[in-house]
């Protein structure tokens, strides 16, 4: 139950945003009228299984299995929910293969029901079952990493070569090394093989390759074994065992895909550049192939421009530039793309 204090603050808070959706009038009808989107809100807020569903949604974007999963709740039960969430603008969804993922529309999301959501969260969030909530999500997210790492560990050998026969040759770096300042130390973030790191080294001071299986480590050591300026970490790009403001560029070749929350990865590598550093990621354009999610332990299928320059910029990056490379008449995977962006400096 909110205590009297937090009643307050919400009634403040629905008097100030009704002051912005409408002009003074004392007319008792036309300010009804002009009141009703903040009850409205109200209404859908009051839900306890709406909040619940926008407390998850706040932090991951997730299908409604996953919901139904982290919830404990029917499949007719989820999409009803959404679909009342959706009409009002409260959260977005994006075709993903077959599924379709939900989410809320953060920095899109009006000012004055973010500002109203954020007074409900805090209430919400305290509750035993919205933390119940999201350790089961949690743990759906493990099981997606779980699916990526085991077709990792099965696979580090033969990485190149089904890295070439899907990509084709516009997947390798290599001319782009002698645009790199020779003082640079360059971040390889999930460095798999070794193949990118092997092509940055020669044109930079130092380059720290980050790989979260042991198996690609392991194949990216041999193969690195002569470069004295190369330093392997292991580590989830979730969390970079790299300092702050540490590097100067960073590259995430062919691996956003692979990973659960693309936008932490993006945090991350905006946290280990240095302001006005410089990331590139290489990743696959929006695609069907629903069945690269067993084959190869995608979990996402391709990136659109805008999800992408939006994660980019949530995460504090400006300058955002994406480019759909030219096609490997060889190549039997999806279209790439190349994305660079530069970290917002410092005030």
């Amino acid at each position: 139950m909110p205590t009297g204090g937090t009643w307050r603050e919400m009634r403040g808070a629905c008097v100030a945003l009704t002051r912005e959706r409408r002009s003074i009038t004392f007319h008792p009808d036309i300010r009804m009228i002009q009141a009703r989107p903040i009850f409205d809100r109200l209404a859908i807020l009051a839900d306890p299984t709406r909040s619940r569903l926008l407390l998850l949604l706040d932090r991951h974007e997730l299908t409604v299995g996953e919901l139904c999963t982290a919830l404990q709740l029917p499949q007719s039960t989820v999409s009803r929910h959404l679909k009342t969430l959706a009409d009002e603008d409260w959260v977005t969804a994006r075709a993903d293969g077959t599924s379709r993922r939900y989410t809320m529309p953060g920095a899109a999301l009006d000012p004055s029901a973010r500002r109203l959501w954020h007074l409900v969260r805090d209430q919400v969030s305290a509750t035993p079952s919205a933390r119940h909530d999201l350790t089961r999500a949690e743990r759906v997210l493990q099981e997606r990493r779980t699916t990526s790492q085991s077709f990792f560990s099965s696979r580090a050998g033969q990485w190149d070569k089904l890295r070439l026969e899907l990509y084709g040759g516009n997947a390798d770096l290599s001319p782009l090394g002698a645009l790199l300042d020779p003082g640079w130390t360059v971040g390889d973030l999930g460095c798999g093989t070794g193949q990118t790191t092997a092509v940055l080294a020669p044109f930079v001071n130092r380059v720290v390759g980050v790989d979260e299986s042991s198996a690609m480590l392991g194949a990216a050591r041999k193969r690195l074994n002569a470069c004295p300026n190369v330093e392997l970490r292991s580590g989830r790009l979730e969390d970079v065992p790299i300092d702050d403001t540490s590097l100067d560029a960073a590259v995430l070749s062919l691996v956003l895909h692979f990973v659960v929350d693309p936008p932490a990865v993006l945090a991350e590598a905006a946290r280990v550049l240095k302001p006005g550093g410089a990331l590139l990621v290489v990743d696959m354009l929006p695609h069907e192939r629903e069945e690269y999610r067993a084959s190869y332990g995608h979990l996402w299928l391709g990136f659109g421009d805008q999800q992408l320059t939006d994660w980019l910029g949530d995460a504090g990056f400006h300058h955002v530039r994406v480019v759909p490379l030219s096609p490997d008449p060889h190549a039997k995977g999806p279209g790439l793309f190349a994305a660079r962006a530069v970290r917002v400096p410092t005030s």
